[in-house]
């Protein structure tokens, strides 16, 4: 029978080996952002080599990074706001005025993520163009809220669901109005959950390729499509491919890494009774 310090050492193992495969691409993807493409292709593939620079000074210079990137921040702090209007009030109606038909509700909303982006593709497109927001920031913002809101209420409704009832209670005691129960006591007591929320949709619409490149182009085109636009007919052009990824990357790893306390905070909230 091994000993508790063998499946430490086993469990360690594993561990490490699970990192190890989870990080790899994103070590390869850097790796190569420094590489020619000549380097990027190479067989047996490179992995000392001389780094530079080209490939982000190409991007830069000739892909309108920065207009990329700020559809991409409008875009996911839009929809996050956006969704945060209708998903508080919602979340907070459902757990302390709730009916006989609100767990069908919040079934029906989660239902509408188990479907295929791809089969409401044709009739979001054809309402964005006879609206003129195809190849919009204001229509992928909308588009960006809906399919991030059903996550989000289901979200909020777990938060405030752990907020103790007697709270309530009290504060209507006090003569408290539903506007100033909601604003006094609600807001502050599930502000790690809102957080975390919104959080989690702003990663979500940073992260939509999808309704990206079928409902934008230059105009609205997030940095998804900039990803995509170094795939081409003659190939893929990796070493700039890799560097577009890592420069889209980036702002979100940035964000994730100096909330991190927050979102685990809001994830963990009311795990622990």
């Amino acid at each position: 029978m091994k000993s508790p310090l063998h499946w430490l050492v086993l469990r360690a193992v594993v561990a490490w080996v699970a990192t190890l495969l989870i990080v790899f691409p994103l070590i390869w993807m850097v790796l190569t952002a420094f590489k020619t493409e000549l380097q990027a292709i190479a067989t047996p593939p490179l992995f000392v080599f001389k780094p530079t620079l080209g490939n982000f000074l190409t991007v830069n210079a000739q892909s309108n990074y920065l207009g990329y990137a700020r559809n991409s921040v409008v875009t996911s702090l839009g929809s996050t706001l956006l969704g945060l209007l209708v998903a508080i009030p919602a979340a907070y109606s459902m757990v302390f005025f709730r009916t006989r038909h609100t767990r069908d509700l919040l079934m029906w909303m989660l239902s509408t993520k188990m479907m295929p982006a791809v089969g409401a593709l044709v009739p979001v497109y054809l309402v964005a163009k006879h609206t003129g927001m195809l190849d919009s920031v204001t229509g992928l913002t909308l588009v960006f809220t809906m399919i991030n809101l059903p996550i989000m209420v289901w979200l909020l409704y777990t938060y405030f669901k752990d907020i103790p009832g007697e709270i309530l209670e009290a504060a209507r005691m006090d003569g408290a109005s539903l506007w100033e129960e909601f604003r006094h006591v609600i807001l502050p007591l599930g502000m790690g959950g809102i957080t975390s929320t919104a959080l989690l949709s702003i990663v979500l619409s940073w992260n939509e390729s999808f309704w990206s490149l079928n409902l934008a182009s230059y105009k609205a085109g997030t940095l998804s499509t900039l990803i995509a636009s170094y795939s081409s007919p003659e190939g893929l052009f990796w070493a700039k491919l890799s560097a577009a990824s890592v420069l889209a990357i980036a702002p979100i790893i940035v964000l994730g890494w100096f909330s991190q306390k927050q979102l685990v905070a809001g994830l963990t909230f009311g795990a622990v009774k």
